[in-house]
């Protein structure tokens, strides 16, 4: 069944469609637990320092920064237990070889679904993956497109975002907020298959060899690796959240607090810092499609990696909040910030956005040089600016 030209492709859109219906269904609990906790943290750090520097780190910087992306942790495991599940069932291959004539319409084949599917968890292992493509020109269009797979960094970002502006309501039997995803993942599939279609007839153009793999037998998933599997995953974002996306909140913090405004400052405090001024410098850029210097300004950190835009919203907000508003969440925050074209065009902006040093970093060592990385994130970030332009100014006709 699973290779069937017409139940085949049926049986994968509705195992991916499923996937991203959990990751809202299944992760709201958890996800409101944690929530609970941050904000009991934030509430309890202000009760008990004094006003000053160090609550403010605390509270508006690692509480109200890496709090507002360690949320989203249930979701990104629900991906990888999905992701998991697939690969050590057997599957996986199989959907790769039902693939190979879409890919093929575009100048792929088959053997490229595979890293594709793995940039869903991390266009690095996905990049990293292509080493198994024999073809050059084949391996490197897959490089170039593996950043447009939805990986779960972006998973934070359209969670907040769809959480504060997606009514949690059902379109038949289907949640909206699970369709609203499950559309972004499928923008990003489309965009990496023109993207690919692109390449293939410009600057990667060449033949593609015959499609030839093993299918491994069907097995069950072991639940003992299917737990060690998540162990891992939790632990690296845990890692991450306390490593480089710490140090870009506490980072960012700095640069919104200094310089202090002087007395006769009658305007926000932020705009005084040198956060402030250098979203003040950036929104000329992105005022066209509908970006305030707050998003200005949280895509620059978000640059080290796209959750860490996040955790900069959430220290940008609480700075310009009150202690009252601590018991309030990012989403929460951002319903009274933005309007929903808006919002709109930032999750449009995130299905393209080349934000990631990191997969940057990956590309230049598997291409040998700063070339093809520096032409990945200029088309990424035309292709990124282009669709968040549109979307913006078609929702405000529409709206």
């Amino acid at each position: 069944m699973a290779l069937h030209p017409i139940a085949g492709p049926l049986l994968l859109a509705l195992l991916l469609f499923a996937m991203f219906q959990g990751v809202f269904a299944w992760a709201e609990a958890p996800m409101q637990w944690l929530e609970g906790l941050v904000t009991a943290g934030q509430t309890a750090v202000t009760a008990a320092l004094p006003d000053g520097l160090l609550r403010s780190l605390l509270v508006d910087g690692v509480l109200g920064g890496v709090g507002a992306v360690v949320v989203f942790l249930p979701q990104i495991l629900i991906l990888f237990f999905f992701i998991l599940c697939l690969e050590q069932s057997g599957y996986m291959v199989r959907a790769a070889f039902l693939m190979d004539k879409l890919m093929a319409s575009v100048g792929l084949n088959g053997r490229a679904f595979i890293p594709l599917i793995s940039s869903f968890a991390c266009a690095v292992p996905g990049i990293m993956a292509t080493r198994t493509i024999d073809s050059p020109k084949d391996r490197l269009t897959t490089i170039l497109i593996a950043p447009l797979m939805t990986c779960s960094a972006r998973l934070p970002v359209y969670a907040v975002v769809i959480g504060a502006f997606i009514p949690a309501t059902n379109v038949g039997i289907f949640g909206l907020q699970g369709l609203v995803l499950f559309g972004l993942y499928v923008a990003g599939v489309v965009g990496a298959l023109v993207a690919a279609w692109a390449l293939r007839h410009t600057v990667t153009k060449g033949p593609s060899p015959t499609f030839l793999m093993e299918m491994p037998k069907y097995q069950w998933p072991a639940p003992r690796d299917i737990g060690i599997g998540l162990y891992q995953r939790a632990k690296a974002f845990v890692a991450r959240a306390g490593g480089i996306i710490l140090l870009s909140t506490i980072a960012l913090w700095a640069l919104a607090t200094w310089p202090k405004p002087p007395a006769d400052w009658d305007r926000p405090a932020l705009e005084y810092s040198y956060a402030g001024r250098i979203g003040l410098a950036l929104e000329p850029i992105f005022r066209p499609i509908g970006f305030n210097k707050e998003i200005a300004l949280a895509l620059v950190p978000g640059m080290a990696a796209r959750e860490v835009a996040v955790s900069a919203l959430g220290t940008v907000y609480s700075l310009q909040g009150t202690d009252e508003d601590h018991a309030e969440g990012l989403i929460e925050k951002l319903r009274g910030q933005w309007e929903l074209p808006t919002a709109l065009a930032f999750l449009a902006w995130f299905v393209f956005a080349p934000q990631c040093i990191s997969t940057l970093a990956v590309t230049r060592r598997e291409t040998g040089g700063w070339a093809w990385p520096a032409f990945m994130f200029g088309y990424l970030f035309a292709a990124a600016y282009v669709a968040a332009g549109i979307t913006y100014w078609t929702a405000k006709a529409l709206l």
